[in-house]
C-alpha cells in the first residue's frame, strides 16, 4: 500500500460522502480505517453542530486511542457551528459554549487546528438553518434579513464573537481557520480580510479552498500573496467553474502549474487536504479519486522539492 506525505490529510468529506451528513459519531473508529486503507497517514475530523459533536467529544478518548494503533495523525477537527454568527445572543452563547467543547476535542486528539464555515450572514429561513453542507441558490432564495436588524450592532456583535472564539482556540494552542463556502459572510480573499482585520487575532487563518473560490471567482494566485502567512491548510479538489463541486485533481479546469508555482513563490510550508466528493459532485469511485490526487499533489508538490 502506498503511504502518502504526513502533511496530505484525508478530509472529512470523504466520509461524510460515504456515510451521510452527519455520519454515525459511533462508527469512527472504522472510518479511520478506512483512511488508513487509503494510505493516508493524517485525518480531518469533524464534529457537526450540538448532537454530533457532543457524540464525537464523548467518543475522542477511543478514536485518539484507535488513531494512534493505526499510526495516524488527527491534525485538524472541525467544529461545524452555525450558530455562532446568529443574530440572537443567546444562540450564539451556546454555540461558545460548544466551540469550547470543540476545542477540548481538537485538543485532545492532537490537533494543532480547529476549523469551522465562515459566518452566514443573519439569515432567516422559513423552517431554521438547514441541515446542509452548502447553500445553494435555491436554499437561500428563500432566506430573508430580520426586518428590525441593525446590521453595525450585529457586525459588532459578530466581531466580538470571533475574537472570543480565537480566544478559545488560543488557549488550547490551536489555530482557528475559516473556511470560506458559497452564501457565507466571509466568502472571499477580500471579505476575510476585511474580518482579520477586525478580529484582530494572531490565531485567525483562512482554510483556502481551491474548488470554492474557483467557483466564485476569487483568484486563487491573488489570493495566495495577498494572503501570505495567513493561510497554513489548503482544502484541495477541482471545480469546472459554474457550480458548487469538488472534484478530482485534473478533472476541472484550476491552472494548477501557476498555482503551485505561486506556492513556491509565497514560500508555502503548510498542510493540504484532500477534499473530493459530496452529492454535488458526482465522484463515482471516490477511493480512486482520493488516492489519484493524493499521488497527484505527491509528484506536483512534495516529489519536486526533494
Amino acid at each position: 500500500m502506498e503511504e502518502f506525505h504526513s502533511d496530505i490529510v484525508a478530509c472529512y468529506l470523504y466520509v461524510i460522502t460515504r456515510h451521510g451528513y452527519p455520519p454515525p459519531a459511533e462508527d469512527t473508529p472504522e472510518h479511520l480505517n478506512e483512511y488508513r486503507e487509503l494510505g493516508f497517514r493524517s485525518v480531518e475530523l469533524e464534529g457537526i453542530r450540538e448532537a454530533h459533536l457532543e457524540e464525537m467529544h464523548a467518543l475522542r478518548g477511543q478514536i485518539r486511542e484507535k488513531a494512534e494503533a493505526l499510526g495516524l495523525q488527527i491534525p485538524v477537527f472541525c467544529a461545524v457551528l452555525p450558530g455562532l454568527s446568529s443574530p440572537d445572543e443567546k444562540e450564539r452563547e451556546a454555540s461558545l459554549q460548544l466551540f469550547e467543547m470543540g476545542c477540548e476535542t481538537a485538543e485532545s486528539l492532537g490537533a494543532g487546528m480547529i476549523l469551522d464555515n465562515a459566518p452566514l450572514p443573519p439569515w432567516q429561513f422559513p423552517q431554521g438553518i438547514p441541515v446542509t453542507r452548502h447553500y445553494d441558490e435555491k436554499v437561500l432564495a428563500a432566506a430573508t434579513i430580520p426586518a428590525d436588524l441593525d446590521w453595525s450592532a450585529y457586525m459588532e456583535g459578530l466581531v466580538e464573537t470571533f475574537r472570543t472564539v480565537c480566544d478559545m482556540a488560543a488557549r488550547r494552542r490551536l489555530t482557528y481557520q475559516l473556511h470560506p463556502c458559497y452564501g457565507a459572510l466571509v466568502n472571499s480573499t477580500d471579505a476575510f480580510l476585511l474580518f482579520a482585520g477586525a478580529v484582530k487575532r494572531d490565531n485567525l487563518r483562512f482554510n483556502l479552498d481551491t474548488a470554492n473560490q474557483f467557483f466564485m471567482k476569487d483568484n486563487l494566485y491573488l489570493s495566495l500573496i495577498r494572503l501570505d502567512g495567513l493561510v497554513d491548510y489548503i482544502h484541495l479538489s477541482d471545480n469546472g467553474g459554474h457550480r458548487v463541486e469538488h472534484l478530482a485533481a485534473g478533472n476541472g479546469k484550476i491552472g494548477w502549474d501557476r498555482f503551485f508555482e505561486t506556492l513556491d513563490r509565497t514560500g508555502y510550508s503548510g498542510r493540504f487536504g484532500i477534499d473530493v466528493g459530496g452529492a454535488e459532485s458526482g465522484v463515482g469511485d471516490l477511493d480512486g479519486a482520493y488516492r489519484s490526487t493524493a499521488a497527484w499533489l505527491t509528484e506536483k508538490w512534495y516529489g519536486r522539492r526533494k
